[in-house]
């Protein structure tokens, strides 16, 4: 089965993303911040992993960069979740490697059409 890291430092957010995402048929794994997921994906890489910008530790952006800086750090399909809606902060998490970017709040017609745009389902 397909594994998909969900980062985000709201529970709550979580929780509805991982409804979400099982019912695509991921098998979901959750970190509170990018550091978290750093040293989840350095033991275990996912298919995908959907990251919110503003966290405490180590933020969306850093983790990004550092994950496709890493062995294998390329594989994974990245979707950014964030609030930031303006388009240099788009621009932003595109260059750094981010492979699809989301708007919160999102449902699951949203996040199974960005799954389908990145060739995961």
């Amino acid at each position: 089965m397909r594994l998909c890291l969900i980062i985000d430092d709201s529970r709550i957010i979580r929780k509805v993303a991982r409804r979400i995402v099982e019912g695509l048929g991921f098998e979901v794994e959750e970190a509170a911040d990018g550091a978290e997921a750093l040293a989840f994906c350095a033991a275990t890489l996912p298919d995908v992993i959907l990251v919110d910008w503003n966290m405490p530790v180590m933020d969306g952006l850093t983790f990004l960069r550092r994950l496709r800086e890493s062995d294998g750090g390329d594989r994974p399909k990245v979707l950014f979740c964030t609030i930031e809606n303006e388009p240099a902060r788009m621009a932003d998490a595109l260059d750094a490697g981010a492979d699809e970017y989301v708007m919160k709040p999102f449902d699951g017609d949203i996040l199974g059409s960005k799954f389908a745009d990145v060739g995961l389902t």
